[in-house]
């Protein structure tokens, strides 16, 4: 396998997403916002938003659709972010995030919009003619999943596994259907640990369940977040291993944990460091982020 992959970023729900930025709000009222920005996101997008400021070799693998589609593509040209976009039917996803200085952050998100079949078959095609030894990451919800129309795409990831590294940060029926494979890493948080390991909470410690859990799944590594607390790695062969996050001030948690993910990618795929090693790399970044507005948008380096 290559020294250094590419990391290819799957999305299969995106957002375009418009930020308004108050002084203060409330209900019941026309607001007037001091500021708008706009924004291409999408758990995939913003981790290869973050390999990108990282300078890591990384495209973001998108379904676009409409003029909302069109705008986030527009917004990764000017980022400068590699991508490959599969033209689907249906508009893009949008969503609205109110922010103020003096309230907390809060979110509106459109429907899900699955792509469609032609969309899908088109992706899972570009997946085939990669070369090997590449790391393709899936991330975040994929609306449709279970149809017969994923089909295809089911399919060329079960071939991924034998010529390259597969890594998922999903959550439901995605992640289901993935954590039944010998994949090299799953990092997901403790509410997507929880929803999917088979032995209830109220039985066992998160540590016992990690351990159970972990031990009797085919994928190689887990890490699980829980937000500003611990974060555990278990491989599948290997020793159980906590670890503390510095304490911060939170401005906003939102794409910290992909922030994470993409610095975990760079450390480990890149650098060569192990997952213990990763981890501690990637926690700093992690925290930055949770501590500034906005996703991977903190200023770099870090300061030591």
């Amino acid at each position: 396998m290559n020294a250094s992959p590419h990391i290819y970023t799957l999305t299969g729900n995106l957002l375009a997403e418009r930020t308004l930025e108050f002084k203060t709000w409330e209900t019941g009222r026309t607001q007037r916002a001091g500021r708008e920005s706009f924004h291409t996101r999408g758990k995939g997008v913003n981790v290869s938003n973050m390999l990108t400021r990282l300078g890591v070799p990384n495209t973001a693998l998108i379904f676009t659709g409409g003029a909302p589609g069109a705008e986030c593509e527009a917004w990764l040209q000017q980022r400068g972010i590699a991508y490959r976009a599969f033209a689907t039917r249906a508009p893009s996803r949008t969503g609205t995030v109110i922010w103020s200085e003096a309230q907390a952050e809060t979110t509106f998100l459109g429907p899900d919009v699955a792509p469609d079949t032609a969309a899908i078959a088109a992706g899972a095609a570009y997946l085939d003619s990669l070369p090997d030894g590449q790391v393709l990451v899936l991330c975040g919800s994929f609306p449709g999943w279970n149809e017969a129309g994923f089909d295809p795409l089911r399919a060329a990831l079960t071939r991924w596994q034998q010529r390259g590294l597969l890594v998922a940060d999903a959550y439901g029926p995605p992640l289901t259907w993935l954590a039944r494979l010998p994949l090299a890493l799953v990092k997901i948080n403790r509410t997507e640990f929880d929803a999917l390991a088979p032995h209830p909470r109220s039985d066992v410690t998160l540590r016992e369940s990690l351990r159970l859990d972990c031990q009797a799944s085919p994928v190689r590594n887990w890490i699980v977040t829980q937000g500003p607390n611990s974060i555990w790695l278990a491989p599948r062969d290997g020793e159980l291993l906590e670890f503390h996050p510095a304490t911060l001030r939170e401005v906003s948690p939102t794409g910290s944990g992909d922030v994470f993910l993409a610095c975990l990618l760079q450390a480990h795929f890149q650098h060569g460091q192990t997952l213990a090693e990763a981890v501690r790399h990637a926690m700093p970044y992690a925290a930055a982020n949770a501590a500034h507005p906005g996703v991977a948008d903190f200023a770099l380096p870090l300061p030591r």
